[in-house]
């Protein structure tokens, strides 16, 4: 089910607790989907730089090949929230001391560092870099992967394509009046003040003239800036091409936790369409029975509160989840889960 799910959409977002297996569960997705002939990008926005870890490779800011399986392949890419916000406050930076005059650098310089700590900086300049490189992705690849970071960050994250993009819209609002309003006041001043000094008119002109093509300039910048986010906005909530999993374990923390994005992802506007249960316990032996009635009752309350979600369950593996191989044993294990929610798929699968 969960790779019939990925086989139909061209963006796949897996989010959920710290800790629960999102990377892995990604990953294994992203592999699936690569063996099956597609074109694949892998992307964390992750800060723990967790593909790097599983995948036993450096994947850095860049695109880096994971996997080539016969006519797919499969890229990964970790998205850097330090050198993200770096390079975002720089852009800012360079903009506003093109549209302010040279005796204010200083105030732009101030106001740059008091916005690298200010709440949502991170989120903007992530959702900025996501937004471009999954734009980008769509030009050349088949499908596009993400492994989200933990729960609170994502629900943020997922948040601030409406938000920002209202504030854009707003931005350019008051641009569009401020240029008007600018223009009436020109055409009400006289062009001649009685005594004017040589050449004053032509230099009026091209004041003028550089002053509208800088609004030219925001203008055009601004409206990139809102149709890129918006573009983002509409793809995320099209569940015809984006689908969000939730990946969990099943114990209290995570499903209440699991419980609580849902909801966020909800108001938000984006629907969920499955719930992973990752490491389910085999029924062997008194202790790992008991741990799995325990986990058996902790899904029923999922089910009971989300029951147009469909659960998917994942086995727990012999071993960690490393390198290619332990990569395509978890995908092998995603196609063999075809009954999501049925215990005899798990005991099935369980080594």
């Amino acid at each position: 089910m969960l790779l019939n799910l990925a086989a139909g959409r061209r963006v796949l977002l897996a989010g959920g607790k710290g800790g629960v297996g999102k990377t892995s569960v990604a990953s294994a997705v992203a592999y699936a989907q690569a063996r099956a002939g597609r074109r694949v990008l892998l992307v964390s926005t992750d800060p723990a730089h967790n593909l790097g870890h599983l995948w036993e490779r450096t994947v850095g800011d860049r695109r880096t090949p994971l996997a080539e399986v016969g006519a797919g392949r499969l890229e990964g890419l970790e998205i850097d929230p330090v050198r993200t916000t770096e390079e975002h406050l720089a852009a800012v930076r360079a903009t506003m001391r093109r549209y302010m005059p040279e005796h204010l650098a200083g105030e732009v310089d101030r106001h740059i560092e008091l916005a690298r700590d200010a709440p949502g900086t991170h989120e903007a300049a992530i959702l900025d870099r996501l937004a471009e490189t999954i734009e980008s992705a769509l030009a050349t690849d088949d499908l596009v992967v993400v492994d989200t970071a933990p729960s609170g960050h994502t629900a943020r994250l997922m948040r601030l394509p409406e938000t920002m993009s209202a504030w854009t819209e707003g931005l350019l609002r008051r641009q569009h009046r401020s240029g008007r309003f600018g223009r009436a006041l020109r055409r009400l001043a006289p062009d001649d003040a009685g005594v004017d000094l040589v050449g004053s008119g032509e230099r009026k002109v091209a004041e003028e003239g550089s002053r509208g093509s800088r609004d030219e300039e925001l203008r055009r910048l601004l409206t990139r800036r809102r149709d890129r986010l918006a573009g983002l906005r509409d793809l995320l909530a099209d569940a015809g091409r984006t689908a969000f999993v939730i990946v969990l374990v099943a114990e209290r923390v995570p499903v209440l936790e699991t419980l609580e994005l849902h909801a966020d992802l909800t108001r938000s506007g984006l629907a969920v369409s499955a719930l992973v249960v990752n490491r389910r316990s085999p029924d062997a032996g008194p202790f790992l029975a008991a741990r799995r009635r325990g986990e058996t009752g902790q899904i029923d309350h999922l089910r009971r509160h989300l029951p147009a979600v469909p659960v998917v369950e994942l086995p727990l593996l012999e071993g960690d989840v490393l390198g290619v191989g332990g990569v395509a044993r978890l995908a092998d294990a995603m196609g063999a889960a075809a009954d999501p929610g049925s215990d005899r798929t798990a005991d099935r699968l369980d080594p």
